[in-house]
């Protein structure tokens, strides 16, 4: 499987969010391979996003949003889900695109569908946290066979206390399938 380069990290981060869709989540853990195409996304634009963690500034938590992309940013929420984001943009940017569904493909037991579901089905906790994805045993690959689907655009999940931002159409997932958290 073709490894995605970093200069696909490395650019507009709503664009990422939706060339990531039907894309090969893979993470190799105690010598089993698991395997999801990703379903749904949502796009974290930097600092002056009120919904990102960057918002926030630069925080022990956040330092890995303001590295180089294409490294992983795993964090815990409500002390019992990880989740998942791809860090995008150049270096100090601090823009992410959080992982929200994927469809099983190989090795995955349990729901997928939500990000901590994700997170727990494919073995992903924050000693991932940092992991550059472009280097080997979990890393995000192109499909074997380029596909072609109906993007649907919606605003986020969860992020009611951030004014204005709440409302912007930055999730992404692919029309009809499944494995989406929800329509």
């Amino acid at each position: 499987m073709q490894k995605l380069p970093r200069e696909f990290y490395d650019r507009d981060t709503t664009l990422v969010a939706r060339e990531l869709l039907g894309k090969l989540l893979i993470h190799v853990s105690g010598g089993v391979e698991r395997i999801g195409k990703i379903v749904e996304t949502e796009a974290y634009l930097g600092p002056h996003d009120l919904a990102a963690h960057s918002a926030k500034g630069l925080t022990e938590r956040t330092k890995i949003m303001f590295g180089p992309p294409g490294h992983a940013y795993v964090y815990l929420i409500y002390g019992i889900y990880h989740c998942m984001n791809v860090v995008t943009e150049r270096e100090g940017h601090a823009s992410a695109v959080l992982l929200r569904a994927v469809e099983p493909i190989k090795n995955i037991k349990g729901r997928t569908q939500g990000p901590g579901l994700l997170c727990r089905a494919m073995k992903i906790d924050r000693r991932l946290n940092g992991h550059d994805l472009v280097s080997d045993g979990f890393f995000i690959a192109e499909a074997e066979a380029a596909e072609k689907f109906p993007i649907v655009k919606r605003p986020r999940i969860g992020v009611d206390y951030a004014k204005h931002w709440a409302k912007r159409h930055l999730r992404f997932y692919i029309k009809g399938n499944a494995f989406v958290s929800r329509p």
